[in-house]
């Protein structure tokens, strides 16, 4: 049965879908809300013949970003969102064909990756994103001493500024801060003006019990150098103020993120201060520590990435260590991808080119999304997940890919 995925035509049709898959209490009024940072020509549908009359069977969409990879670099890239099935249609190959469709698209428009944040982590590995980048949430008291003598010089000179996220420019401050330190923290995302403005758009129904959402700027001698997004939740118990604040993506470098996390956990009638999108390896734990200087930390997977054109991603970003490996790739997805290349790294720089050489590894193309920001995927021979031809040869390439420190997570989007 064919399944027909196209440009959207009637907004009102796609915003309904979108309300039925993930059953969002929306009203009209919000529907430009949620469609900031989403183009006209970047929401996609697609139709059974025999699907529903008043919804598509299926909707994706496409926010035009900007991703930091290893080495400084800044590329477009096509961030993957608002995809739903239609609860009839399920199973009934209607997300492959999205899929399939967005692959191609992504390609013909000169663009080598597609990143997505999974709502179901079982999803999306299948079509050959790989889980690119880990985040922590860590938890922390009211009061918590964060160590760091050699940052205290830079510190003492950092002051930290209060806006309300809806304030004009707040949230294009917030957005500059978070490009200017992008080079330096692979992984970082970057959305348009439009979408980074949903930060400070918050809906009605968004707010219901919640304060709006404040940014905190860490500035020096006049200047933003970080910003932290945050909200905070009244709570008291035995008439003792515990609330707790849930604070974003931290921005800036060491000092500014050290001053920011001090200013948090240091307002009035909280107990508890909640970091989200924190880097595996991110200095706070080590301010702290070690975990059991916090009150918990969990882990949830952050950014997913996908190769879509294999030879122009390969040379996009940087490489700290050396490899020459022909690697057989499976990616029926993108078949254009299919096939042994000769993945190579020498003094930083990368190429990849098809050859007739026997392969020295075979992996999938999620492999290659997975360790695409630095995030280490050595351990995918032992999982069973990559196949070794030569030996010694995964080692290289899993080396060659890895970076020193570990990919910043992103923002949900």
């Amino acid at each position: 049965m064919s399944i027909d995925v196209r440009p959207s035509e009637d907004a009102a049709r796609f915003l309904a879908t979108d309300q039925l898959v993930w059953f969002g209490e929306v009203g009209e009024a919000d529907a430009d809300h949620l469609r900031l940072g989403l183009p006209e020509d970047q929401r996609f549908v697609a139709d059974l013949p025999d699907g529903p009359d008043d919804r598509h069977s299926g909707i994706y969409g496409v926010r035009p970003m900007e991703l930091a990879l290893p080495g400084g670099a800044l590329v477009p890239i096509a961030g993957l969102t608002w995809v739903g099935v239609h609860p009839d249609v399920r199973r009934r190959g209607v997300l492959s064909a999205m899929m399939a469709d967005h692959l191609a698209r992504t390609r013909d428009a000169g663009l080598a990756l597609s990143a997505l944040h999974a709502s179901e982590q079982g999803i999306y590995g299948r079509f050959g994103y790989g889980m690119a980048a880990l985040q922590l949430q860590v938890h922390v008291g009211r009061g918590t001493t964060f160590t760091a003598p050699h940052l205290e010089d830079e510190v003492a000179g950092i002051t930290t500024h209060l806006v309300d996220s809806s304030a004009p420019g707040a949230t294009d401050r917030w957005r500059d801060c978070a490009r200017a330190g992008a080079p330096g923290a692979p992984g970082t995302i970057i959305g348009s003006s439009d979408f980074t403005r949903l930060f400070g758009s918050e809906s009605a129904a968004e707010l219901r019990d919640k304060e709006r959402r404040r940014i905190l700027f860490a500035r020096r001698e006049g200047r933003d150098v970080g910003a932290v997004a945050f909200r905070r939740e009244h709570k008291w118990d035995d008439a003792r103020p515990s609330g707790t604040v849930t604070a974003g993506l931290l921005t800036g470098g060491p000092a500014a993120r050290l001053a920011l996390l001090r200013r948090l956990v240091d307002l009035d009638l909280m107990g508890t201060t909640k970091v989200d999108a924190v880097a595996t390896d991110d200095p706070v734990l080590d301010w702290v520590g070690g975990p059991r200087g916090t009150g918990t930390v969990k882990t949830w997977d952050s950014t997913w990435i996908r190769v879509v054109d294999l030879a122009a991603a390969w040379s996009q970003r940087t490489y700290e260590d050396d490899c020459d490996v022909v690697v057989e790739v499976a990616d029926r997805h993108a078949p254009w991808n299919a096939g042994r290349w000769q993945v190579v790294a020498s003094g930083g720089e990368g190429t990849a080119v098809r050859t007739d050489s026997a392969a020295d590894v075979a992996l999938d193309a999620a492999v290659l999304g997975a360790g695409y920001l630095g995030r280490s995927v050595a351990n995918l021979l032992r999982a069973g997940l990559v196949q070794e031809h030569r030996p010694g040869a995964y080692a290289d390439l899993a080396r060659a890919l890895r970076t020193a420190a570990a990919p910043e997570p992103s923002f949900g989007f």
